[in-house]
């Protein structure tokens, strides 16, 4: 995982990982068969490692949906900090890997649901904070393209600081930044119901 973080996808040489290790090349590719299998086993470890969203504070996911969601989004720098090599493998996983190795990832993330997106909606559709009027699968399927590409900016500020180095006051940029997309996360979701608004009012005011 630490050749893939530190060189990208394509500058990792199995070679390399092997002599590190003491061990013969071909070893490596008896166990994973290929680089792309190698790196698809550490894909899964990493994302594995992150935590899922109701894996947050009780108390906060006492307090709904949006909630929980705002405390990760908020929190995604800080996480970047304490396990920079899997979210780095994480980004070269969307980013950074060719079209059939992206499929398996792909395929992972559907069959496995590492992040807990599917219990977290049903949550929120339990609630009466997220619409009951759309498919599950079609919200869980939002909140995995949108929330994961959204991070993924997120990260990339965090990661290449000199990108947004013209843009003033990062912090409050990022806290602008995480208002504007909750709020249009909350347009295409959330319940079209008197309780979710005046949960949202309850949010805004804390």
């Amino acid at each position: 995982m630490r050749h893939f973080a530190e060189r990208g996808y394509h500058a990792t040489r199995i070679e390399d990982i092997a002599t590190e290790l003491s061990i013969a090349k071909g070893s490596v590719f008896q166990h994973f068969g290929s680089k792309e299998g190698l790196f698809l086993a550490g894909y899964k470890k990493a994302v594995v490692s992150f935590p899922a969203w109701l894996d947050a504070p009780a108390e906060m996911v006492a307090k709904g949906f949006f909630a929980t969601l705002r405390y990760w989004l908020e929190r995604t720098d800080r996480l970047v900090r304490e396990n920079w090599i899997p979210y780095r493998i994480a980004l070269l996983g969307n980013y950074g890997t060719d079209l059939k190795l992206r499929q398996e990832i792909n395929r992972f993330l559907r069959d496995q649901d590492p992040y807990g997106t599917a219990a977290f909606v049903r949550l929120g559709v339990g609630r009466g904070e997220v619409r009951s009027d759309i498919d599950e699968a079609m919200i869980v399927s939002m909140m995995e393209w949108t929330v994961d590409r959204f991070q993924d900016a997120l990260l990339t500020e965090e990661l290449d600081p000199g990108l947004f180095s013209r843009q003033g006051n990062r912090a409050e940029k990022t806290a602008a930044r995480i208002e504007q997309f909750l709020d249009l996360l909350g347009g295409a979701i959330a319940a079209r119901t008197p309780a979710r608004a005046k949960a949202a009012k309850k949010e805004r005011k804390a």
